[in-house]
């Protein structure tokens, strides 16, 4: 299964060219599913209700499913407040009833992820697309499953359960319940769900689609967005410059608009040089219903919502990490982690070593990795960005590096 997450700056038209895109797969003979938030947005581009429960039909080969964030989110938390029955009990809470339940900030964020890993282990499509939210949000969606890993790993160690097995005579110490074995278990099941997760966001076959519009500042608000998701991993397939108008016009006010738009879009192309961008067509009104969709992927504006072999050019494996480690201790005496890092400037670039692991930032996105095992027994010794690419420069700690032995006699 390929997989399309659609994003961008809010209002550019990502669930319109999200629709468009998933149209266009069914008519390549594919059998897609669009996933959409609880937003009325999708459901006024095609002209249908979705279902939350099961994929609405929507045209041969093309499915789409609203996901219903405070669904989940109430029957969760009702089966979190089952598990913890006993501890509850012991603290003299009173349990909440379903119809009092109302749905938290970033409850939203765990049911996408849910529903995507749900519809990947379906494998009932050949191609998802996912309208997702606003592309800062996104960032910080995508970079989810591995922080939240992180805390458990943290916060819960694995090792920590060999003293499981005095839990039951410390229990009748205290006279009370112990509930750490819950704790684990339930640390172990969100561990496996969230890795799954992960799996899916990593696989060669998915990869994330730009949506912008072609207005004077669309260039500078996308090279952040762009340094974000290379920060975390995430590939940029393709970038839809959204809503173009046609040049040429005798009209002084439409003549002005459109090469204003085109300086935009030569701006965009310089911004990404290494990125197809495509040009999508203004119709003179919002599309709405397949039938108008259609006009947006007949004729060469089509291509921009193609698929293309996006997945399969990486292989069937893992995706290859982009962090890479080039040694030059024979020429320089130092080892470089090298950083892809497209877009991103001086400026709001933050680098700090915390033990075994290094915090990158870039303006208001950070991620934290954990320092491959030669560089562990290095100090950071310098940095510098260069043609989108941070070098972390490490010299090796001669209290920790491994001496060669003496030569023999």
């Amino acid at each position: 299964m390929r997989t399309v997450l659609v994003t961008g700056p809010g209002g550019a038209g990502r669930s319109t060219l999200a629709a468009a895109t998933a149209l266009a797969g069914a008519r390549r003979g594919e059998r897609v599913l669009l996933l959409t938030t609880g937003s009325s947005a999708p459901e006024a581009v095609l002209r249908s209700r979705l279902g939350a429960d099961a994929a609405t039909p929507i045209a041969p080969g093309l499915h789409a499913r609203r996901i219903d964030s405070g669904d989940r989110f109430r029957r969760e938390f009702l089966a979190f407040q089952e598990r913890a029955g006993a501890a509850l009990d012991l603290l003299g809470a009173a349990p909440l009833d379903e119809d009092e339940l109302t749905e938290l900030p970033g409850s939203e964020a765990f049911a996408l992820l849910h529903a995507l890993r749900a519809e990947h282990a379906s494998d009932a499509w050949d191609l998802l697309v996912v309208d997702m939210p606003p592309a800062g949000e996104t960032i910080r969606l995508l970079a989810l499953p591995a922080q939240v890993r992180r805390y458990l790993r943290r916060l819960l160690p694995p090792e920590r359960q060999a003293a499981r097995a005095l839990r039951p005579v410390l229990a009748q110490l205290a006279g009370v319940p112990m509930p750490a074995q819950k704790l684990y278990e339930a640390a172990d099941r969100w561990e496996r769900e969230l890795a799954a997760v992960q799996r899916v966001i990593d696989a060669p076959g998915t990869s994330v689609r730009l949506v912008t519009d072609a207005g004077p500042v669309a260039a500078a608000g996308l090279r952040e967005l762009r340094a974000g998701l290379a920060l975390h991993g995430r590939r940029t397939d393709a970038l839809l410059v959204n809503r173009l108008l046609p040049t040429g016009s005798a009209d002084p006010f439409l003549a002005a608009l459109s090469g204003s738009q085109q300086t935009a879009l030569k701006a965009l192309r310089e911004e990404f040089p290494d990125v197809p961008v495509h040009e999508v067509p203004h119709l003179g009104r919002d599309p709405q219903g397949v039938e108008e969709l259609d006009e947006l992927i007949d004729g060469p504006a089509g291509e921009a919502h193609g698929t293309g072999e996006a997945g399969e050019a990486h292989g069937a494996g893992a995706h290859p990490d982009p962090w890479t480690v080039e040694d030059r201790l024979a020429a320089d005496g130092i080892l470089l982690w090298r950083v892809p890092l497209p877009g991103a400037r001086r400026e709001g670039l933050g680098l700090v070593r915390r033990g075994d692991e290094i915090v990158v930032t870039v303006g208001p996105f950070r991620r934290i990795r954990t320092l491959p095992s030669a560089l562990r027994r290095c100090s950071v010794t310098g940095a510098g960005l260069r043609d989108g690419v941070l070098d972390i420069r490490f010299t090796p700690d001669p209290a920790l590096w491994p001496k060669s032995p003496a030569p023999s006699s």
